[in-house]
């Protein structure tokens, strides 16, 4: 299993275009698109590592019954769209809120968000609020297909 600085640096990679590291492997360069804000960085520190659902709300909706190595694996998912390279402003706007607290600043997004929302809370058979179902609704609707 990768240790958090190498998974970091995985996704600073997967997320970015023209990603520069350095011996040990972390981005000092490149181009990263915010898709919570649709706002564009050069630089890997003024991003954060968005837990698509995060640590918090999943806790709430089933992970407390899990076993220490199953939320280590979602906490560390480079498989699914659990983890995302987006705005340090966004993620930390978002926090452990979930869709029907928030939604990504940038609507054209909603499509994305909500599917990918509903893939991890189905991969990890994770509940879903009345409120939550609603408001994902609400987002798919944005969907084009």
């Amino acid at each position: 299993m990768l240790t958090g600085a190498r998974i970091l640096a995985e996704i600073l990679k997967r997320d970015g275009t023209g990603v520069q590291r350095d011996a040990e492997c972390r981005a000092v360069s490149g181009r990263w698109v915010s898709v919570y804000d649709d706002k564009t960085f050069t630089s890997a520190s003024d991003l954060d590592i968005d837990h698509m659902v995060p640590l918090a709300n999943a806790w709430r909706s089933g992970a407390s019954q899990w076993t220490q190595e199953k939320r280590k694996a979602f906490a560390n998912d480079l498989t699914h769209p659990q983890l995302l390279a987006v705005s340090a402003a966004s993620n930390r706007s978002k926090g452990d809120q979930g869709p029907d607290e928030w939604q990504p600043p940038s609507k054209p997004y909603w499509c994305t968000y909500a599917r990918a929302w509903v893939s991890v809370k189905a991969t990890y058979e994770l509940s879903v609020t009345e409120a939550e179902k609603n408001t994902l609704t609400e987002m798919l609707g944005t969907c084009s297909s």
